[in-house]
């Protein structure tokens, strides 16, 4: 469990609501302990969460902290919910969800094109709209104590949002040879997140946070915390596909990033290994992949696809 908003609460992680008494929050962790303890026939990895949760709002003091928002920043905390006030008042300076800031160093930045994360964040805060109310204000819809009373889908589009900006980062960071088109219109696929250019090819990336662990099971990413018929490599698949007949571009592969914590390992390969459908790489490993570590032998003519990409892109 980490501060990913997609991540399931530590009340969640109980199994309790967080109006629940200390009481009933206690026998709630002694019996999620119980039931996950590795030596009674539990899991590891779910034994290990309930602990953190436990950490977090296992006193009174630890939960009035998380409950005020006070992990991802200082300040007071807001309203209670869409069920108590209609108003949701903003603390300053909390920022921890907010759209990245300008940066303002003078580091050689990789050439840049469209809005990285920006229709995820449309597509949250409308739904954050709808779960709040039409006619409740919001004076700050990235308060933490906002966002981590929503439902889980709703925050889980913050967390895509912000895996996206994440990926951004990283190859921004990998100077003026590397070019980036984000948000880049898939059609009737919905967008592809990001393609990426380097000397080692063009690649074709999703950025994705499900808060949760995901394995790789019959050619296809699995996990607890998918959404029911969620088909992450084929939508990818499906997605460059649509960018690549429209640009008229083939992508030298496709990349599945999600946070570090979803994987054990740092690539792994989804279909058989002498034509992948794609890569699922953790995000601390991306730029390894981009540069050349596990990418194929060869290079690209960045400039032929550099201007037929600006030519032919298109943006949602």
């Amino acid at each position: 469990m980490t501060d990913s908003p997609a991540d399931a609460t530590p009340y969640e992680v109980l199994g309790v609501l967080p109006t629940a008494d200390d009481d009933e929050l206690r026998r709630a962790y002694r019996r999620a302990a119980r039931e996950s303890h590795p030596d009674l026939g539990g899991d590891a990895r779910r034994f290990r969460q309930v602990q953190v949760a436990w950490e977090r709002i296992g006193t009174p003091a630890a939960r009035r902290a998380y409950d005020a928002g006070s992990r991802a920043t200082s300040g007071s905390a807001g309203t209670s919910g869409p069920s108590g006030s209609s108003s949701w008042r903003s603390d300053p300076g909390r920022d921890a969800y907010a759209p990245p800031a300008a940066r303002r160093d003078s580091r050689p930045r990789a050439r840049s094109h469209g809005h990285p994360g920006g229709r995820s964040r449309e597509v949250f805060l409308q739904a954050e709209r709808e779960w709040v109310g039409l006619g409740d204000p919001i004076d700050d819809p990235y308060d933490p104590v906002l966002v981590r009373s929503a439902p889980r889908h709703v925050r889980r589009l913050l967390g895509e949002a912000l895996a996206e900006e994440a990926t951004a980062s990283i190859v921004a960071d990998m100077g003026i040879g590397v070019t980036v088109w984000h948000d880049l219109d898939a059609g009737a696929e919905g967008k592809l997140d990001h393609a990426v250019l380097t000397t080692t090819g063009l690649w074709a990336v999703e950025s994705i946070d499900w808060g949760g662990s995901v394995r790789i099971e019959h050619g296809e990413v699995t996990g607890e915390t998918l959404a029911p018929g969620e088909r992450p490599v084929k939508e990818l698949v499906r997605a460059a596909r649509a960018v690549q007949k429209q640009t008229r571009v083939r992508f030298t592969g496709r990349l599945l990033v999600v946070p570090d914590s979803a994987v054990d390992e740092d690539v792994q390969v989804v279909g058989p290994a002498r034509k992948p459908a794609a890569f699922v790489v953790r995000r601390s490993a991306l730029r390894q992949v981009l540069i050349g570590v596990w990418s194929p032998e060869g290079n690209v003519d960045v400039f032929a696809v550099r201007d037929q990409l600006q030519q032919t892109v298109r943006f949602v």
